[in-house]
């Protein structure tokens, strides 16, 4: 309303936000709506009922267990590669030998598989670094995976101001130390060992998790929104099966147009008839028989399915065909478009994984490494104790191209107007571009001995049809 002051009419504007009104209307969507903090809502006993009901959906659900094994499958792959990056090509080539087999022998690309999944379903995962003598490696060092429920602090009292449920921090919000049951809490040989659990210094444990909030210090699962979802979707899906199950369960039904107390012969009521195959009936006077038509599935079926998959990956940044491993309604442009923010996300995941989890594998592993005589060059080995620097990148699977024509033109459009190099060319594709293209230095050396040409040896270049209908 108008206002005077000094004689200056002003209007007061009032003004808002409609998602902030609360009404009859939205009342009680938003009943639910809290102003906890990350951790408070996170709470164990919150933590624990999303965990268990992902676990259940992913193990009973076809569609959950797909979606998490191909997420874990896309991140991880066959496993990560090192590639040492200092100046001494001698030990960089020794230490990435000896790490790929260390990495096999303790089945490094299959823990990381495991974490991810662990992360889509629990929320996440604990490491600890530890020694197993029984590796054939010189390098003891062993990954002990840990699930969610085993670390906790049973004894509440004990919790300080700077502790969360299983984690103890300083001042400066670092972990100092994890509390690990010492048996899994469902484990049926062992049961909940009460009191009993041991403190674990943080340089030996690492945690992998996914931090929605600031002060997040525990995780839930991924699919926790998809949650509702892949129940609705079980339910549809068992109701359309069981309407169209009771519909085929019946042959028929008799039924009368005569009214109430009407000229019709007695019928007992819900009799069931045997009738035999190929054959005429004759009903009772004043009755009919209809037969039951199945109503489901329904034409919507297909369509509900496809939009409760879409919703369901949308929270992985999963592209509806991979979710439903179903292309049947894509061409290459929509197939491509949707699948850039996968791949987006896919690399941030490995980059999260380099940073958090491969990096402080590697630096533990080094550490044992320089213990190791003649693995590698003084010099590298003195720098390594000394606690330098040691430059170094990882290498996953390359994602193939779905029209690889058309890649390689696009590569070779790129290298020859040099907006790329050969080491990102190689990178797309997983492999170090040092290694390849010694591997191409031999085969061109090996062919000249042979006396075969690179024309001869290389396969036959496509006509200019052929190129033309590629493209």
């Amino acid at each position: 309303m108008p206002t005077t002051k000094g004689g200056v009419i002003r209007r007061m504007i009032r003004a808002g936000f409609d998602s902030a009104a609360t009404n009859d209307g939205n009342r009680r969507h938003w009943i639910h709506a809290d102003g906890m903090s990350a951790d408070a809502a996170a709470s164990p006993e919150v933590r624990r009922i999303l965990r268990n009901r992902a676990r259940y959906e992913t193990a009973n659900n076809a569609y959950a267990k797909g979606i998490v094994l191909t997420l874990a499958n896309d991140v991880v792959g066959t496993g990560p590669r090192l590639q040492m990056l200092t100046d001494d090509e001698i030990g960089n080539a020794r230490l990435e030998q000896a790490f790929a087999a260390w990495s096999k022998e303790i089945g490094l690309p299959e823990k990381l598989r495991t974490m991810r999944m662990a992360r889509a379903t629990d929320g996440e995962m604990f490491v600890v670094l530890t020694s197993n003598p029984n590796l054939r490696s010189p390098i003891k060092l062993d990954l002990r995976l840990i699930e969610a429920d085993q670390v906790t602090t049973p004894d509440l009292s004990i919790l300080d101001d700077g502790a969360v449920d299983g984690i103890v921090f300083d001042s400066f919000g670092n972990p100092v130390e994890y509390h690990m049951l010492k048996g899994h809490p469902g484990d049926a040989r062992t049961g909940f060992l009460g009191l009993e659990y041991d403190r674990v210094p943080a340089e030996s444990v690492i945690h992998y998790f996914r931090a929605d909030r600031a002060g997040q210090s525990r995780g839930i699962p991924d699919i926790t929104p998809a949650l509702p979802l892949f129940a609705q979707l079980r339910r549809f899906t068992l109701a359309v099966l069981g309407a169209a199950e009771t519909a085929a369960d019946f042959a028929g039904i008799l039924y009368t147009d005569t009214p109430a107390n009407g000229e019709a012969e007695a019928v007992e009521p819900m009799d069931a008839i045997e009738i035999e195959a190929r054959s005429l009936l004759t009903m009772p006077g004043g009755w009919k028989m209809s037969q039951l038509h199945a109503e489901q599935p329904a034409t919507t079926y297909a369509e509900f399915k496809r939009e409760i998959l879409t919703e369901i990956a949308r929270c992985l940044n999963m592209p509806f065909n991979i979710a439903a491993g179903n292309s049947s309604g894509y061409n290459y442009a929509s197939g491509r478009l949707d699948h850039q923010t996968y791949f987006k996300s896919i690399r941030v995941e490995q980059d999260h994984f380099a940073c958090f989890v491969l990096d402080r594998i590697l630096s533990a592993w080094l550490d044992e490494a320089v213990l190791v005589s003649d693995l590698m060059p003084l010099r590298m080995r003195t720098n390594i104790a000394s606690g330098g620097v040691v430059a170094h990148q990882w290498f996953w699977d390359g994602t193939e191209h779905v029209d690889p024509a058309k890649e390689a033109n696009a590569q070779a459009t790129r290298l020859s107007s040099h907006t790329t190099t050969l080491a990102n060319e190689y990178a797309r594709q997983g492999r170090d571009w040092e290694t390849e293209l010694r591997q191409r230095a031999k085969e061109i050396a090996l062919m000249q001995e042979l006396g075969l040409s690179e024309t001869q040896a290389s396969p036959l270049t496509p006509t200019t049809k052929e190129t033309a209908h590629a493209a």
